[in-house]
Order: structure tokens, then C-alpha cells, then sequence
């Protein structure tokens, strides 16, 4: 997580790093305990309320994907309080926010310490906030100004490159995240091509109506982190031959 006031040292020099990662460097061996990396790596963010982990929506995705690819997958939480029962809009910014910022720092250093392996984002209800604020060209507008140095400022473009998919299931609504008076969950333009969003039938917090959200915890159940798991593994695999000719 960065801090605040000294967070902008760390992403130029990713920014930098990254710019110059196709240039052939000769550095020391991997230490005998370090942990290789994987074809793909699912960073996803869980929902409201759910313990720590990649959630029920996260795992059955995850599952899919790796029924959908032969390669190997790494899987990254993103470390948040993905908390509930918001007495204020500030409480909700606050969790959404700290999910932002762990979700952008691993995001950032995944493509530099593994500049081959092909990112999946991903996450569920107050999680696909947390993805869907993460990817943003632009710092959101309208939060208090208590909170805007709290985050972090948007990711490199050259970043963007690591990233094959984008996977939101339940993503709230502008109406329903209004509540919490947040801004839009505005997906940024180097990531929208590569973005599916997946929103159940009666799911009201991303269908836009006044509703109860009875379709909002179907996804684990339902057809979609599978359908999403075909699209991300079609991705990764136009992505890996389009690297090869490139070679």
C-alpha cells in the first residue's frame, strides 16, 4: 500500500522499469526459494461481507479458468476489509479505497517482477468496484476531499499491456453506488476492449433498478463465471500468440 504524500516515487519508477522491460539486463540468479511465475495471474477482489480470500464468485471463476486453459495460474486476493453494514458513504469509500490501493501496488508489481505473465482482474459487488476504480485513466471525481489523497493515482498506461481480461460480476449501478455518495464505476479505456461484466437477472445492485437484489448472490451458481472463464482464456491465448509473432 502506498502512503500518502510518497506514492509517486514508487509508480515512476515502475512506470520507468516497466518502459524499459524488453531491454535485455543481465541480473543475479533467483534465489533458491523464489517462486516462479505463472502463465496467468487472477488478481480478484471479493465481496461485501465474504472472509478473506477470492470469495465464492472469485473460486468458482478461478475453478472455471482453470478447467478452460492448460496453463498455470496463480491467484492473488486483493487484501481489503471488503467490509458491510456502512453506517456512512465515507465508511464504504474508506473499504473501497483501501481495496484500490492493494489491488493497484500488486497489479504494478506483478508486471514488473513478471513482465510475461498475462494478468486477469477480476472481482464480485463491492470487489468489482474496487477492479472497476482500479483500472481508471483518471482519479474518480466527487468523493470528499477528505479522502482523495487516499488514492492512489492511476497506473501506468504501459501497465495496461500485462492486463489480458477484465471480469466484473454485479458491479454496482451509478444509481445504486450513488447511496454511498461514490462516483461511477468507471472502467478506464486502455482496459474497456478486454472487459466483460456480468450482471445476474433480479440483481438490483448492478441491473440500475430500485429492486431487491434476490439475483445478487446467483453467481456462484449460475452460468456466468464459466462463460467468463471462456472469455478470459480466449484472451490469454490471443494474447500468447499475438507475443510469439512478435518475437
Amino acid at each position: 500500500m502506498y502512503v500518502a504524500g510518497l506514492q509517486l516515487v514508487p509508480r515512476l519508477l515502475a512506470a520507468a522499469l516497466l518502459a524499459i522491460s524488453t531491454v535485455p539486463l543481465t541480473v543475479a540468479s533467483p534465489t533458491a526459494t523464489a517462486t516462479p511465475c505463472a502463465d496467468v495471474e487472477v488478481v480478484f477482489a471479493r465481496g461485501s461481507d465474504e472472509p478473506p480470500g477470492v470469495g465464492k464468485v472469485g473460486q468458482a471463476f478461478v475453478d472455471a479458468l482453470r478447467s478452460a486453459t492448460d496453463r498455470t495460474i496463480a491467484v492473488y486476493p486483493v487484501n481489503y476489509a471488503a467490509a458491510s453494514g456502512f453506517s456512512s458513504g465515507i465508511d464504504f469509500d474508506r473499504s473501497v479505497i483501501a481495496g484500490i490501493r492493494d489491488e493497484v501496488s500488486h497489479i504494478e508489481w506483478t508486471a514488473l517482477d513478471c513482465p510475461d505473465t498475462q494478468i486477469v482482474l477480476g472481482g464480485y459487488s463491492q470487489g468489482a468496484a474496487v477492479t472497476g476504480y482500479a483500472t481508471a485513466q483518471s482519479v474518480p471525481t466527487g468523493l470528499p476531499d477528505e479522502l482523495v489523497p487516499e488514492l492512489p493515482r492511476p497506473m501506468p498506461d504501459v501497465v495496461a499491456d500485462h492486463v489480458a481480461a477484465v471480469i466484473l460480476f454485479g458491479k454496482p449501478s451509478a444509481s445504486f453506488i450513488r447511496r454511498y455518495s461514490a462516483p461511477p464505476v468507471v472502467v478506464g479505456p486502455l482496459y474497456a476492449p478486454k472487459t466483460r461484466e456480468y450482471c445476474a437477472r433480479n440483481d438490483s445492485v448492478c441491473d440500475g433498478t430500485d429492486g431487491l437484489p434476490l439475483g445478487h448472490m446467483d453467481y456462484p451458481t449460475n452460468n456466468m463465471p464459466a462463460s467468463a472463464a471462456t472469455f478470459a482464456a480466449h484472451r490469454v491465448e490471443t494474447n500468447a500468440s499475438r507475443d510469439v509473432s512478435l518475437h
